[in-house]
């Protein structure tokens, strides 16, 4: 396969509808255990999109390159190359957006409010429910991908078997209360709970406080309640096709966002 066709290939799995992806998953096929989630706080969402960029830039790959030279480039020779080659993947991102662009629109009857900062790599879901404050910060997890592949094959080209997961913290909140924290995953039977804990509304990054047992070990009926209970504040597991869309249009956005402000660094 050429270079452009494999970045336009890999550039369309990115931008590519999560509902087609779920219809070609017909079996039970498992998928990858999930990979247990860092300390992600909500005031995360306020950092830079360029802080996450080693994580998520790992997994992109420029495919045009610099013809070959017998002498070392120049400081001008090395700048303008890398400029048309990101000019190159603008145009090829942009392109295929383009070819795939369409509407996402909200679930049925969905109850929150959308918090997307530009230059963000997460988003916030919020609202408030009988004096409690519900938010929920969503990011894409890359080194978190499913396993679509319902055949087994293993065949490392077929990109298409692979997407990457939907994570969330969660977070309830009441005035003049400790805060209630849920960490989640999506997967495609569930949302499902890793952990939770109380935190201290004051300092919530108090250290030492006990967290309670990891959720797979508490017991059934009480990891049901739990389910039950953010399902009732609109955090439940119909949000998973929406929010996939959503966030992979976002990042492809960002992307862009991000190969332009390099462009304009080198070119200064």
């Amino acid at each position: 396969m050429s270079s452009s066709a494999s970045r336009a290939a890999r550039l369309l799995r990115r931008t590519s509808s999560a509902l087609s992806r779920r219809c070609a998953h017909s079996s039970a096929a498992p998928s990858r255990p999930p990979v247990p989630l860092t300390r992600f706080r909500a005031g995360a969402a306020a950092s830079s999109y360029s802080s996450a960029s080693s994580g998520i830039g790992a997994r992109r790959f420029l495919a045009s390159h610099s013809p070959a030279s017998s002498t070392t480039p120049t400081k001008a020779y090395a700048d303008e190359s890398l400029v048309r080659v990101i000019d190159s993947e603008i145009e090829c991102v942009v392109q295929l957006e383009g070819a795939s662009a369409k509407q996402i629109d909200l679930p049925e009857d969905f109850p929150f409010e959308i918090i997307d900062n530009p230059g963000d790599q997460s988003i916030t879901l919020k609202r408030e429910i009988a004096g409690e404050t519900i938010k929920a910060t969503v990011y894409t997890n890359f080194d978190a991908e499913q396993d679509l592949n319902e055949d087994g094959n293993d065949d490392e080209n077929n990109e298409e078997s692979f997407k990457p997961g939907i994570q969330m913290v969660v977070t309830v909140e009441k005035p003049e209360a400790p805060i209630l924290e849920f960490e989640c995953h999506f997967n495609d039977d569930e949302l499902a709970i890793e952990n939770m804990r109380m935190l201290d509304q004051n300092n919530r990054d108090a250290e030492n406080l006990y967290s309670g047992p990891p959720f797979q070990d508490l017991d059934e009926s009480l990891q049901k309640a739990l389910h039950r209970y953010l399902e009732v504040r609109g955090i439940k597991h119909s949000l998973h096709d929406w929010l996939y869309e959503y966030m992979m249009s976002k990042d492809e956005k960002e992307y862009v966002v991000w190969l332009k402000n390099i462009k304009e660094f080198v070119g200064n």
